[in-house]
């Protein structure tokens, strides 16, 4: 049973206007109820301001049983304890050029034992859904030997999106629909039960 886990949502852009906590929230607010018997909270990437990978030495040379206090830098100490304490992750990850934004490859990279062997979700969006962000963020997740979910819905967005959503202070009604139509809530819920399947086996 994966009941009593908790499951990290993870906000990955860091820009001043953003639209990524507008589509993290409406992630949220579809996958909670599928599976109320875990905790889900959100990760917002520009909270902990994560320097340039800056640390000495490797992440994966240190103890896979507690890596925190064998880090050199205190705000890698931070991120280590901060993402320990999650059982899986969801990166909802806008993309840039064909990838992801360099505050998530960032905080990837700081850490190694926090994430291996935790199952993962991917949802990314853009004005075609952020398909090589997906692809590029399965195989960074697959070198750090996590477990992504074979489902990583793709959300269409429009450009004056950050705008509306900061004046209504959510996503419109109207996205949230025609993301249903086009099946992004069917797909989120097979990502959650791949992610539970996973949890379930650990």
């Amino acid at each position: 049973m994966a009941a009593g886990k908790k499951i990290a949502l993870v906000t990955c852009s860091t820009r001043g206007r953003r639209l990524n906590p507008f589509i993290t929230s409406y992630v949220q607010q579809v996958v909670a109820p599928l599976w109320p018997s875990i905790t889900i909270e959100t990760l917002d990437l520009a909270s902990p301001r994560l320097p340039l990978f800056d640390e000495p030495t490797t992440p994966a040379q240190h103890p896979h049983d507690d890596p925190t206090p064998h880090y050199a830098r205190e705000h890698t100490r931070a991120w280590s304890a901060a993402v320990r304490q999650y059982d899986g992750f969801i990166f909802v990850t806008p993309q840039y050029n064909w990838s992801v934004p360099a505050s998530l490859k960032n905080a990837l990279d700081y850490l190694f034992h926090e994430w291996k062997g935790k199952p993962a979700g991917i949802v990314s969006y853009g004005s075609r859904g952020g398909g090589k962000s997906a692809s590029h963020l399965r195989d960074i997740l697959h070198g750090l030997r996590m477990k992504p979910a074979p489902s990583a819905p793709g959300l269409t967005t429009t450009l004056d999106m950050v705008g509306l959503c900061e004046e209504l202070g959510s996503v419109r009604q109207e996205d949230k629909v025609r993301w249903k139509e086009a099946g992004v809530e069917e797909q989120l819920a097979s990502m959650m039960e791949e992610m539970r399947l996973e949890l379930s086996a650990a």
